[in-house]
């Protein structure tokens, strides 16, 4: 069973820099990502990762966050600067596991990300 553990986030000032991390173990993980969900607002797509390096971010933070990955393809970054009151939100990381035809989702707990103005 593949498990997610992040770490990292907590309160920052607008205009400052954060970092997040998650940590994936028990299976081998492709696309890796992260996902926010703001106070009173559905889950949304931050920024994904696939195993071969290509990266995809929304709109909203692009130029202002960065996703990598370790070698070993086992950890996912994420790097946020020039950050703003509305990045608030908790932040779940995501993996997908690719297994016998079938496509497995998996995500983290959650780490609170608040941006004060």
């Amino acid at each position: 069973q593949v498990q997610l553990v992040e770490s990292g986030g907590g309160l920052v000032q607008a205009g400052g820099s954060l970092s997040l991390s998650c940590a994936a173990s028990g299976g081998t993980v492709s696309t890796m990502g992260w996902y926010r969900q703001p106070p009173g607002k559905q889950r949304e797509l931050v920024a994904t990762i696939g195993s071969g390096g290509y990266t995809h971010y929304a709109d909203s933070v692009k130029g202002r966050f960065t996703i990598s990955r370790d070698n070993a393809k086992t950890t996912v970054y994420l790097q946020m600067s020039s950050l703003k009151p509305e990045d608030t939100a908790v932040y779940y990381c995501h993996g997908e596991r690719r297994l016998f035809g079938n496509t497995y989702h998996y995500w983290g707990q959650g780490t609170q990300v608040t941006v004060s103005s």
